[in-house]
């Protein structure tokens, strides 16, 4: 076991594929001499050369573009957001082109490639450096999203995400590149499509993903010390949802509580409250819970960027008030 920072576990995954698989390569702003905008690909050049870790132009739509066309001609390009609110200028690329070309080609190509970067609510990064976007693209067909949170995650769901035949939305957040987790040695990989159980308990199953899995972990730690018995789990892939892991909870608690750094109107947990609804109303024993981001643009101000988000103490009283409700 080696202790490991989340960014050297995303670049250890990348390097250990590029090793396996000559076809894999990386594109995109400052990847290469800089090392990546976090240093997730710091030094990769050294070995690989330029152009497997290709310096592109301030052109998000343009070398997106040209990823997709290597991955349809049987490369696996990764490509690195500096920024994922940057990405918004390919979304024409990664929802028509990525998302839909297999289908539209009746199967005639494969589009291997992921798109990762940093995202989500940092330290005073302002509104424009603060998107959140796994909303964004969760209606589009054709894709599959992940968000990593620990060390240990993210290196298993990037490895399987390069190897995966389906274009891969791979969302890091911004604070947790400096995490540490010792990681085993050799190989592993984790499956795309499964959410973690953290905790187990019968009192309410809280489901979150990203940072706020930490967020939750604080609380529980309130929490246990007041006899309350809370089962945590982290979805980490997004689409598609593991509702085997959300339902076996369900059935167990009958209490279910959203946490998400995604906005309120059209979130992830939007999603999740008319699945639920669709899938498990007769499981459960109250209204879902929703705890998301205020619908507003990030505020650089400290203080105010921190109130727009889901902290710990409201958790504690989500599950206080769902625990205790009267049916």
């Amino acid at each position: 076991m080696a202790e490991t920072l989340l960014f050297n576990a995303l670049r250890e995954a990348i390097d250990e594929e590029m090793a396996k698989d000559p076809t894999v390569l990386v594109m995109g702003e400052d990847v290469g001499h800089y090392g990546g905008s976090y240093k997730v690909t710091k030094d990769l050049y050294k070995k690989y050369g330029e152009w497997r870790l290709l310096d592109t132009p301030i052109a998000e739509n343009s070398f997106t573009g040209m990823a997709v066309g290597a991955a349809m001609t049987g490369l696996r390009p990764i490509i690195e957001g500096m920024n994922m609110g940057f990405l918004l200028l390919a979304f024409n690329q990664i929802a028509n082109n990525a998302g839909m070309l297999r289908y539209t080609s009746g199967g005639n190509f494969k589009i291997p490639m992921v798109i990762r970067g940093p995202g989500g609510v940092g330290r005073q990064l302002g509104a424009e450096h603060s998107q959140r976007l796994e909303a964004y693209f969760q209606a589009v067909p054709g894709l599959k999203i992940v968000a990593c949170s620990t060390p240990y995650n993210a290196k298993g769901l990037l490895k399987s995400a390069i190897r995966d035949d389906n274009p891969v939305l791979f969302f890091e957040h911004v604070l947790l590149y400096n995490l540490k987790e010792n990681l085993p040695e050799g190989e592993y990989y984790l499956p795309l499509d499964k959410a973690e159980v953290v905790r187990s308990g019968s009192d309410v199953t809280i489901l979150t993903y990203s940072r706020m899995r930490h967020h939750v972990i604080q609380a529980t730690k309130t929490l246990e010390k007041q006899g309350y018995d809370p089962e945590v789990i982290d979805l980490l892939s997004l689409k598609p949802l593991d509702f085997e892991t959300i339902g076996a909870s369900i059935r167990k608690t009958h209490r279910v509580i959203v946490v998400e750094e995604c906005m309120r109107t059209g979130g992830i947990g939007a999603e999740l409250i008319a699945s639920i609804n669709d899938r498990f109303f007769d499981e459960l024993d109250g209204p879902v819970i929703r705890l998301s981001s205020q619908d507003i643009p990030t505020p650089y101000n400290g203080t105010l960027e921190s109130l727009t988000i889901v902290q710990p103490h409201q958790i504690v009283e989500a599950v206080e008030k769902i625990v205790n409700l009267k049916v």
